[in-house]
């Protein structure tokens, strides 16, 4: 079995004491078998308490990110991305660099058929940012359902 094999199958994190990894770039994702390969499915993540921080001010910044993909070969491990998603709490960059490069990060290693990341930020300075992505047209019978996080409306 050669490395990136193993790293399809053998989950590092799964039924272990985890830290949360010092950044993005040194987290690393579990991938395992897909358990329905060839079958046409959807599958969620809903992050409603994702943190990052502001790469200007350094203060934090709080988002709702919703993860819909279609699976390929493999899926991604939920724990692993839970940890992964966590390694942003001390990483400062734009709400856009957070959205567009968990996604992208997801659809390179993971290679599913099609995946979309919606983040719905919380306002900063007033204006509440939603920063949207996918990697290409959904295969045609796909289901989608609506990530149904509502626009930012405030108390009014």
């Amino acid at each position: 079995m050669t490395d990136d094999e193993s790293k399809k199958t053998a989950p590092r994190y799964l039924g272990q004491d985890s830290a949360l990894p010092e950044s993005p770039e040194t987290a690393e994702l579990d991938y395992v078998p897909n358990p329905r390969v060839g079958e046409l499915y959807l599958t969620r993540f809903a992050a409603p308490e994702f943190t990052s921080l502001c790469p200007v001010t350094g203060q934090p910044d709080f988002a709702h990110l919703v993860i819909d993909y279609a699976p390929g070969e493999t899926i991604v491990e939920s724990k692993s991305l839970k940890l992964f998603l966590g390694s942003f709490r001390n990483h400062a960059a734009f709400h856009e660099d957070c959205t567009v490069g968990i996604g992208k990060r997801l659809f390179d290693e993971m290679q599913p058929k099609w995946l979309r990341i919606g983040g719905y930020w919380y306002p900063r300075g007033g204006i509440p940012i939603d920063v949207f992505w996918q990697s290409g047209e959904p295969p045609k019978g796909l289901w989608i359902p609506d990530q149904g996080v509502a626009s930012y409306r405030g108390r009014g």
